[in-house]
């Protein structure tokens, strides 16, 4: 599994370890993931998500998931988030 956000996309980054003595070492800075469920008032079902701190306050501030999703556009968004607003979409329309 990936350790990626499904709302924001944001995965590993790397970078160094620096010693005392000025050593440099590589190593991963890891996301910190959550399993986290979103309710989608259009669709009035949860859905679960693994995801940042980051990516639920994005949601947050946009006013929902589902705000969120529709503000976002389709090359933002990872394939998980993208189902749903498909399903958004088909509802909508």
């Amino acid at each position: 599994m990936a350790r990626r956000c499904e709302l924001t996309g944001r995965g590993v980054q790397t970078g160094n370890n620096v010693s005392h003595a000025n050593n440099k070492t590589r190593r991963r800075f890891l996301p910190n993931l959550q399993q986290i469920t979103l309710v989608s008032e259009k669709l009035q079902r949860g859905f679960r998500f693994r995801a940042t701190p980051y990516g639920v306050r994005c949601v947050e501030h946009a006013g929902g998931l589902d705000a969120f999703l529709l503000k976002t556009s389709d090359l933002d968004l990872p394939l998980e988030a993208l189902a749903v607003k498909r399903q958004l979409l088909k509802i909508a329309a």
